[in-house]
């Protein structure tokens, strides 16, 4: 038995719920839409949502069904962040409404567009907040942003999350094999 698919998801003040093809919850934050998979059935209890299924033949589609439920709920009602920090020398990032100009060592400025449903502060040019109502749509483009610059595992250079542990790599040592 899912041990996730079993938890009733709880409903937050001023979230509305609809279900039919698709689940369908509305909030303070925003609109999305779960998808619900045949076998798997949604039923609504006073104040919880629960995700039930037909067979175990189900049982991945259960426990997936409730975890995008679960972060529906919680997107509309209080919303997720992501942040990135960048480090090196001269790299920075500044906001100009819903376009983000990153200075990343490259001869040109990269522009990123940010989606719809995203939006982004900066602190000491540096870190970078994002937030947003779509879970996987803020983790994307959290992703697509690191991606300019990945962190370089010999200088620790790049875009990274918070709190992301590099393993620093020994470069090359002067020696050469020459004697």
């Amino acid at each position: 038995m899912s041990r996730i698919g079993k938890k009733p998801i709880p409903l937050p003040a001023g979230v509305k719920v609809q279900i039919g093809d698709e689940l369908l919850v509305e909030g303070p934050k925003g609109k999305l839409t779960v998808p619900i998979p045949s076998g798997v059935r949604v039923e609504r209890n006073d104040g919880t949502i629960e995700v039930k299924r037909d067979g175990n033949q189900h049982a991945a589609l259960h426990g997936l069904t409730r975890a995008l439920a679960a972060n529906a709920v919680q997107g509309v009602s209080a919303g997720f962040t992501r942040e990135l920090d960048i480090v090196g020398i001269g790299y920075r990032a500044e906001v100009k409404g819903k376009v983000v100009l990153f200075s990343l060592g490259y001869s040109h400025a990269i522009e990123f567009l940010l989606p719809p449903g995203i939006d982004c502060r900066i602190d000491k040019q540096t870190h970078l907040v994002l937030t947003g109502y779509d879970r996987q749509l803020l983790g994307q483009t959290a992703a697509n942003m690191r991606a300019l610059r990945r962190p370089d595992p010999y200088k620790n250079k790049g875009v990274r999350y918070t709190g992301e542990a590099l393993r620093k790599k020994v470069g090359k040592t002067g020696a050469g094999g020459k004697t």
